[in-house]
């Protein structure tokens, strides 16, 4: 079924693009209901999914909810174990591992995703202060 390409949902793939970093869709709420107060929170949600299904985005899962990506190119991220921050890894996709996973299993792979885990510098200096590092700024 063809979908017709809403203003909501240009503003809201707008504002994702416009993040330089892995926003929640509480964040692009936020943002999308400064420029219009109208549009509500669900078809926020709604259109997040519709845009990570044709493409345009991705989503990270991480604890607490999904983190979305301008970035649809094949990329690696870091999580931190603590805050559940997101950053891009700058290393280069390793596209052999799909052939690799594809004669172990049989299955046809489509895309993977590579995900490390650590703690951010912030939480790292949180701890390093004596404070509790799951607490956010």
């Amino acid at each position: 079924m063809q979908r017709r390409n809403t203003k909501q949902r240009t503003l809201i793939l707008d504002i994702v693009r416009a993040h330089g970093d892995h926003p929640t869709a509480e964040d692009i709420y936020r943002d999308v209901h400064e420029q219009n107060p109208k549009v509500s929170r669900g078809t926020v949600y709604r259109n997040l999914n519709l845009l990570e299904e044709t493409g345009d985005i991705i989503s990270i899962e991480v604890p607490g909810g999904n983190r979305f990506d301008r970035r649809c190119d094949p990329h690696a991220h870091v999580i931190c174990c603590s805050c559940s921050a997101v950053c891009d890894a700058m290393i280069e996709h390793d596209h052999a591992l799909d052939d690799m996973v594809e004669k172990q299993t049989g299955y046809i792979i489509t895309r993977h995703e590579t995900l490390f885990y650590g703690l951010c510098p912030a939480c790292q200096k949180r701890k390093a202060q004596g404070e509790d590092a799951t607490e956010t700024a």
